[in-house]
């Protein structure tokens, strides 16, 4: 057996992924264990701070030991990085573009072999390999595929030099058709843009929801000048206006107005800017996508990259007709670059064939049944065993109540998925500012996600193509008219939902749980969210007791055991 181990944590979502003969049996994300959201700051002097909660968490899951793994794959190419310092623009001193920055990020980068070698005890460095970032991003999502030939479009904030990588999968092979350079990013305007608008860098889920509530025409212009793409593949940002290594908005003042301080009231300028926002990166990733799919002439797209998480843009993508099918898989952020790496060293290092395709994200920690019981027995709540824990789960929802719901092994990416996720009635207009308020503690305007049979999903929306990642919550589609009135809790101003299709094969308990609330309701879906309050997803039951204990959840169900409270929330 061969075993591979893959690596992210150049700057942030640090994680790790164990494939045994091509097959990942572990991927996690630091955060689900340190309990920081996005695992650790993007710095320049903690590349070296690796995901070891995560590194062991995999190799118990293996039942390996360092000295067992055949390879080790780390996410960034050191050398690459260095042209970051050709770059000329404003930059903070010693920071990301700074010549001691870039070179203190070197060091930390390439203290990476000795700090595994010194944790684990074992002589690793004739096994540990430097994999391109975007190769890693672009090998999470083909690789994993359910293609043997696809155009693969990545796109993020940076790599070592480059924003965005435009190649071909066949077979399992990865070819690299174009890059797109630092500093025409569309990875770091949202991060720009997302701190314009008093919010924080890693804050584009909230950008996005804000954007349906705004129009995009007033800053169309301004963002015109901003963005500019077209049909060939060029993409062009306007950096002396962006100025992304610098905390300097006076140019963008200049072009959109004030900047918003954070806590100020929204505006509906806010909003109109994030949806200008929001169009200028759809049109931009058609354009991409449009120049591959000529230059490819593949019928099948693979798409990865933190912007690959954005719904509205990937329904775009969809309903361009470009592609017949679209993948991507559910973390396509740098988390994923973990997988990829090892997905890479898999393929080409050790010249094998591709051995799976990621049907579903179930691939963390899960606990036996005496840690919930142990984990119970700890937190002193009262909890009794359930007959039939997904019939009783789907009672409460009908009646009104959140219930937290937390069963098997946890998803990866940043998306609850129906193991690690809050469960609420979508029919409950009230709902939605009640788990705002209440439970998850964040802005009134962000929406719900419902999660539907996958065999009744074109009964209650529209979506405009084939993608077996509507599984993954990664496409905002139409709400049906005569729908939507019925489900006020997901649906968002603009009429659309960020749907999961939930398959009977990859998840039978939580297929069997909105079975059970349709039997009741006539319902196919329930709102799904997830299952934390302004902290990471809850990974153990310690924490999924925590956050049960101090919110406005009614009730908890971990396994076959049902938790309700004493009546002392905290």
């Amino acid at each position: 057996m061969i075993n591979v181990l893959g690596i992210n944590s150049a700057y942030h979502e640090p994680a790790a992924c164990v494939l045994q003969d091509g097959v990942p049996v572990a991927f996690a994300e630091e955060e689900r264990f340190n309990r920081r959201k996005h695992g650790k700051a993007a710095r320049v002097d903690n590349a070296d701070e690796l995901p070891w909660q995560a590194i062991g968490y995999g190799l118990r899951q293996a039942g390996i030991e360092m000295a067992e793994v055949d390879a080790i794959a780390y996410s960034l190419n050191p050398p690459k990085r260095l042209r970051n310092l050709e770059a000329e623009e404003p930059v903070q001193s010693g920071s990301w573009g700074s010549r001691a920055g870039e070179e203190q990020f070197q060091r930390a980068l390439l203290r990476v072999p000795s700090a595994l070698e010194d944790r684990y005890g074992v002589a690793l460095r004739q096994r540990f390999h430097w994999v391109d970032h975007h190769l890693c991003h672009a090998a999470s999502a083909f690789l994993v595929s359910p293609f043997d030939e696809a155009a693969v479009l990545a796109v993020d904030g940076i790599g070592e030099f480059a924003s965005a990588w435009l190649g071909r999968g066949r077979n399992a092979t990865l070819r690299q058709i174009a890059e797109i350079e630092y500093p025409h990013s569309l990875g770091f305007l949202w991060e720009k843009l997302a701190r314009f608008l008093g919010f924080g860098e890693y804050d584009a889920c909230k950008v996005m929801a804000l954007a349906a509530h705004g129009d995009p025409k007033p800053f169309a212009p301004a963002f015109a000048s901003l963005v500019q793409s077209n049909r060939e593949g060029k993409l062009r940002l306007a950096a002396d206006v962006l100025r992304f290594r610098s905390d300097d908005f006076k140019p963008l003042e200049t072009l959109l107005g004030p900047w918003r301080n954070p806590g100020d009231a929204l505006q509906p300028r806010h909003a109109d800017i994030a949806a200008a926002l929001q169009k200028a990166t759809d049109r931009a990733l058609l354009d991409l996508a449009g120049a591959l799919r000529r230059t490819t002439g593949s019928r099948r797209l693979c798409l990865a990259g933190g912007v690959a998480l954005n719904c509205v843009t990937n329904r775009a993508l969809l309903e361009s007709e470009l592609f017949e099918e679209i993948y991507i898989q559910p973390a396509a952020h740098d988390a994923g670059t973990a997988l990829g790496a090892a997905l890479v060293l898999w393929c080409q290092q050790f010249g094998k064939a591709r051995a799976f395709v990621l049907e579903h994200p179930y691939l963390g920690p899960g606990c036996s049944e005496a840690e919930l019981l142990a984990g119970l027995g700890r937190c002193g709540l009262p909890h009794r065993r359930s007959p039939d824990a997904p019939a009783e789960a789907a009672e409460r929802i009908a009646a009104g109540q959140v219930v937290g719901w937390f069963q098997g092994r946890m998803e990866a990416g940043p998306r609850s998925l129906g193991n690690r996720s809050l469960l609420a009635d979508p029919r409950r207009a009230e709902m939605r500012e009640r788990l705002n308020k209440t439970v998850k503690h964040r802005e009134p305007f962000q929406p719900f996600a419902p999660a539907v049979l996958a065999p009744r999903a074109g009964d209650w929306f529209r979506i405009p193509g084939r993608s077996r990642s509507t599984d993954f919550m990664l496409f905002a589609c139409q709400v049906l008219s005569e729908q939507a009135g019925r489900i006020p809790a997901v649906v968002h101003v603009d009429g659309t939902s960020r749907i999961q299709t939930v398959q009977a094969g990859t998840n039978p308990l939580f297929y069997r749980l909105i079975c059970e609330f349709e039997r009741r309701t006539g319902v196919p879906l329930v709102l799904n969210t997830s299952f934390n309050d302004s902290e990471p997803i809850v990974c153990t039951p310690e924490d999924a007791l925590r956050t049960f204990r101090a919110t406005k959840i009614d009730a908890l169900i971990l396994g076959d055991f049902v938790v309700e409270h004493d009546g002392n929330v905290e």
